[in-house]
């Protein structure tokens, strides 16, 4: 009986010892304590989605250009106006002739003379001028308090120029955890532990699994959020149903 007794409770130890593994390897895959000692820091650049519009080139209008005549206004006179006598004067006249000869005027009534026109200076073609990029404009922004972890930092609601909305959180300092969430709710900022778990009550939209428990951070908020009700951010850990910290949104001027 005795050996029979010690089999027993050999098995009911090794059966203990399994128990045991599995359900630590289970608590350690649920909680993932390692976390609180393990900082994830994510450091993101002010965002901006505009870019600068280059205005329409404008081409002056080519002024018409007056080209001159080819041929003259009047046509000379091929023939002279007087013509010579067929006989020779016997007598040499004392006096001058008092006509003058018409073959110069013909001559030069056979040459056409144009005026030259000053060239017409092309007008100049204005430059690209770029148009200034609209700026980021803030929509609101809160500060962090702390919930079940300490947590700090600034948050933002940014519109930018093409129309779309960003959460961006500033300075952000809390602890790392277990599926951590960044959280838009439309439950009231609330200090102590009457706050840790109200974001998921009512009306709420968890927009991203948080970057990085340190640092400064972008989250795109998609367009059909109403942020006129959802007016509280929250660092939420999903595993537990616990908020870390949370943000009121206070409208910018």
């Amino acid at each position: 009986m005795s050996r029979v007794k010690r089999l027993l409770r050999n098995r009911l130890i090794q059966a203990g010892i399994a128990l045991s593994v599995v359900l630590m390897a289970v608590a350690l895959a649920a909680f993932e304590p390692w976390k609180l000692w393990v900082d994830k820091t994510v450091v993101e650049a002010f965002p901006t989605a505009a870019t600068a519009v280059v205005a329409e080139q404008v081409q002056p209008t080519p002024s018409p250009t007056t080209e001159p005549s080819a041929e003259p206004s009047a046509e000379p006179s091929a023939e002279p106006s007087a013509e010579p006598s067929a006989e020779p004067s016997a007598e040499p006249s004392a006096e001058p002739s008092a006509e003058p000869s018409a073959e110069p005027a013909a001559e030069s009534a056979g040459e056409p003379t144009t005026a030259a026109e000053p060239e017409r200076t092309p007008a100049p073609t204005l430059a690209p001028t770029p148009t200034p990029a609209p700026a980021v404009v803030e929509l609101s922004r809160g500060t962090f308090i702390s919930h079940e972890h300490g947590t700090t930092g600034t948050v933002r609601v940014l519109q930018l120029a093409d129309g779309s909305r960003v959460l961006r959180l500033e300075n952000l300092d809390t602890s790392n955890g277990p599926d951590l969430k960044v959280v838009l709710s439309d439950a009231p900022v609330i200090e102590g532990k009457a706050g840790w778990h109200v974001f998921d009550d009512n009306e709420h939209a968890k927009i991203a699994n948080l970057k990085g428990n340190k640092g400064s951070q972008n989250y795109v908020i998609p367009a059909g959020l109403d942020l006129s009700v959802l007016r509280s951010v929250s660092i939420w850990c999903d595993r537990f149903d616990v908020s870390f910290g949370a943000a009121e949104l206070v409208e910018s001027m």
